[in-house]
């Protein structure tokens, strides 16, 4: 894993410092301060009262398209700049950022006002969905996993909201007080103009027959559900403003969980895991259906779901609540949820039937599954597990993945022929009592990090024995919707 610090205003070099590698020699005595043992962060957060109403007013406080955010309906979190970043790769990814979290941790010195979750020190993670990568064109040594230690934070829950600045110990490049929240000057918001989209690494016509292949499998008793995605490549004539998507999708998308993380931006609505004070949640998504309304309108019209679905919608409710194939797809990711969670609960809940989760373009079978966590008890020296480490097992779902795990994830790699890189894998933020919120990086795309004017859409569909290739196609196009809105191209 690589650990390095990240300063300077915008503009400037964000290496005031040479890399850390941890699995270095240990350090001679010039190394950089903080090197051997780990950085210090100085971190205070105050309660602030000028933030505006609004699904959108934590994302209109991001000053320029470098944006961290986690928010839903209106509340959570939004942050900028960068005083500490962690990358990790392979297998291990998960465990060496969640390793090098407590250390920063241990060595934080934190003046918290506010003490609410998300208040205080806080890190941003984007994380690969798979182990191992077929090979990113764009970047063969990219990092599977990411924390990221923003320098200015800005979050809300409920009625209150707060402040936090973060500070590296011995970084000199790096602005302080209040110098730190004028070193990022608000740059306006700009549209992308004009998007083409074009097929990604399997066309649209190509795509139902790597669906048929799932489906002969899953029929010859090799597995009995595999997640199979595709990607639609887009490009815009003005170079990407991640504030713009954020904007249009927390407006029109504001029950899911709006995010973004090093390039991967999107609006998700399942979450894999919320951890706080003791109680964990996981809302578990499979079995779709798609809106009647959504056929002819845009999201723009239909906006969020207010609970009063036409006739159209309510029949496709009862429908999806009936289906066979949804009910069975679901009942294997529910499984497996319930199974991960289960070593690290005293006790847990696991509803016997699913709700229909109605959003502007499609509809969900949904669950949430919740549990206390084990008491470690005062004299346990085990520490309790973080947020990260509990969505590190509980990935990959049955709902991103298949089942059996290893059987899917092994037949995703023959026949997918696309590398998902972040998507549908964990996304959120983890604070510093290892609570945290973390979701699958689903109704998501990917901004490249060379060519910002270029974005990779993605969307993947539950395959079963009862699968129907042409159907799966027209759900992974309804699934696309929330990015193409986004961007503007329906």
């Amino acid at each position: 894993m690589i650990a390095s610090p990240s300063g300077g205003a915008p503009g400037a070099s964000t290496a005031p410092y040479d890399v850390w590698v941890t699995e270095a020699p240990l350090p001679s005595d010039d190394a950089p301060r903080g090197a051997p043992d780990g950085p210090q962060l100085v971190v205070r957060t105050v309660a602030i009262d000028d933030l505006a109403d609004g699904a959108t007013a934590l994302i209109d406080r991001l000053p320029d398209t470098n944006a961290l955010a986690w928010v839903r309906h209106g509340d959570g979190l939004v942050g900028w700049g960068e005083a500490l970043r962690f990358e990790t790769f392979g297998p291990g990814r998960f465990a060496d950022a969640d390793d090098k979290w407590r250390t920063v941790l241990d060595r934080a010195l934190v003046h918290d006002d506010v003490a609410l979750p998300g208040s205080g020190l806080v890190a941003f993670g984007s994380f690969a969905f798979d182990d191992v990568s077929p090979g990113d064109e764009e970047d063969a040594a990219r990092a599977s996993g990411v924390l990221i230690v923003p320098r200015v934070v800005v979050g809300r829950r409920g009625e209150r909201s707060w402040l936090t600045t973060i500070s590296l110990v011995g970084d000199r490049s790096a602005p302080v007080g209040e110098d730190l929240l004028s070193a990022y000057p608000r740059q306006p918001v700009t549209e992308p103009g004009r998007v083409a989209l074009a097929d990604g690494a399997v066309g649209a016509e190509d795509w139902p027959a790597v669906v048929a292949e799932g489906i002969a499998r899953i029929q010859a008793g090799e597995l009995e559900k595999v997640v199979l995605a595709r990607d639609v490549v887009a490009t815009a004539e003005q170079p990407i403003d991640t504030r713009h998507l954020l904007g249009r999708l927390a407006t029109a998308y504001e029950a899911c969980w709006t995010f973004s993380v090093d390039g991967m931006v999107g609006a998700t609505p399942e979450l894999l895991v919320r951890s706080e004070k003791g109680l964990v949640t996981s809302r578990v998504l499979a079995g779709t259906i798609r809106r009647e309304h959504a056929e002819a309108s845009s999201a723009a019209d239909t906006g969020a779901d207010d609970g009063t679905a036409d006739d159209a919608d309510l029949l496709r409710a009862a429908q999806l609540a009936r289906s066979s194939k949804d009910l069975e797809e679901h009942e294997f990711a529910v499984r497996s949820v319930a199974a991960a969670l289960e070593p690290f609960c005293s006790s847990m809940n696991v509803p016997e039937a699913p709700f229909v989760l109605h959003l502007p373009n499609v509809m969900h079978l949904a669950t949430d599954v919740t549990g206390v966590l084990t008491d470690q008890g005062a004299t346990s020296a085990r520490r309790p597990p973080s947020s990260l480490s509990l969505a590190a097992a509980l990935h990959p779902s049955a709902a991103v993945c298949g089942t059996p795990t290893t059987a899917a994830r092994d037949l995703i790699r023959e026949i997918e022929g696309l590398d998902r890189a972040r998507y549908a894998g964990p996304v959120g933020w983890v604070g510093a009592d290892g609570d945290g919120e973390w979701g699958i990086a689903l109704r998501s795309a990917e901004i490249s990090a060379k060519d910002r004017h270029h974005i990779r859409l993605f969307a993947g569909c539950g395959i079963v024995a009862a699968s129907d290739p042409a159907a799966e196609l027209a759900e992974s196009e309804a699934k696309l919707d929330p990015m193409r809105y986004a961007l503007g191209t329906r």
